[in-house]
């Protein structure tokens, strides 16, 4: 860790490239969490720090030390408020009435009160992934910073890698619907008018494709369960190994559909842009010759 007392009242940018930083990487540093003014983690590379301030800054090291792995999760990001996490495929988000242990929530929630020495630690669902869905999770480390996220996730940008069978005739568009759930748990759009349901939006673009396939980057614009996979069945390309929604075929032996990018305003410092993004698993890109690619 570095350490930088402040000599003069100077803005936190200066100090940091006075101090052999360059401004890009100075700027990283603060938008990493990873510059602490006296006990406060700073939010804003221009924010005034006055004489006398004791400014920290960790080391690359350091900040993986705190994004350590816990059994059967990868940490991405962690703070006093937030925790991230790349979920697997197969994991549940939280317990079903039959599974209560092999869960992202109860793994991470067993792993941050072993590390903090006490059953007080406590971590709250922020948003879901499907069981069969990999990629980026977020935790709250308390229930007001949930609340500010849930209001303010439709916000949020949110993106994934989807494998479809068949190739969709309009390379790239928007599908909107309204969606509603059967008392068999099974999510619909709902057809016609009607009252019941939610509004549902989804952006799609075909990034690769093959005879039997097609590889595309979707953009969530809003947040409804099993949205993405309603939506790609409803125009004819249930994502592949999605029986439930109609798949034929399962290439990868799994929900082929991973998050693989998040960003939104840090609830406790909303100036401060948090965006994190993940490689999609190298076997989705196995099914695409490099002539198809777009």
């Amino acid at each position: 860790m570095k350490k930088i007392l402040t000599k003069n009242e100077a803005d936190l940018l200066t100090l940091l490239t006075d101090s052999g930083y360059s401004k890009t990487k100075a700027k990283q540093l603060v938008k990493h969490g990873a510059v602490a003014v006296g006990d406060k983690e700073a939010t804003r590379a221009d924010q005034l720090v006055s004489a006398g301030k004791l400014v920290c800054v960790r080391s690359e090291q350091e900040m993986r030390e705190q994004a350590k792995s816990c059994p059967g999760l990868s940490i991405i990001y962690e703070d006093e408020a937030i925790i991230v996490i790349d979920k697997p495929a197969g994991l549940l988000t939280i317990a079903t009435e039959k599974e209560k242990r092999k869960t992202a929530y109860y793994l991470l929630s067993s792993y941050l009160k072993e590390r903090a020495k006490s059953t007080k630690a406590r971590i709250f669902i922020v948003h879901r992934l499907d069981q069969g869905t990999s990629g980026l999770l977020v935790f709250a480390k308390n229930e007001a910073v949930k609340q500010i996220l849930q209001d303010g996730w439709e916000h949020a940008d949110k993106r994934y890698t989807a494998i479809v069978e068949g190739v969709p005739r309009e390379k790239e568009g928007q599908i909107a619907s309204t969606l509603s759930e059967s008392k068999a748990l099974r999510v619909y759009t709902v057809r016609g008018t009607s009252e019941e349901g939610k509004e549902a939006r989804t952006n799609y673009k075909v990034i690769k494709e093959s005879d039997a396939y097609a590889l595309l980057d979707i953009t969530l614009l809003t947040g409804r369960k099993n949205q993405i996979r309603v939506h790609m069945a409803d125009i004819g390309h249930p994502i592949a190994g999605d029986k439930k929604y109609g798949a034929k075929t399962n290439p990868l032996h799994r929900l082929a559909l991973h998050a693989y990018h998040l960003s939104f305003n840090h609830p406790t410092s909303p100036e401060k842009r948090m965006e994190f993004e993940i490689p999609t698993p190298g076997k989705f890109h196995m099914l695409f010759s490099k002539k198809k690619e777009r």
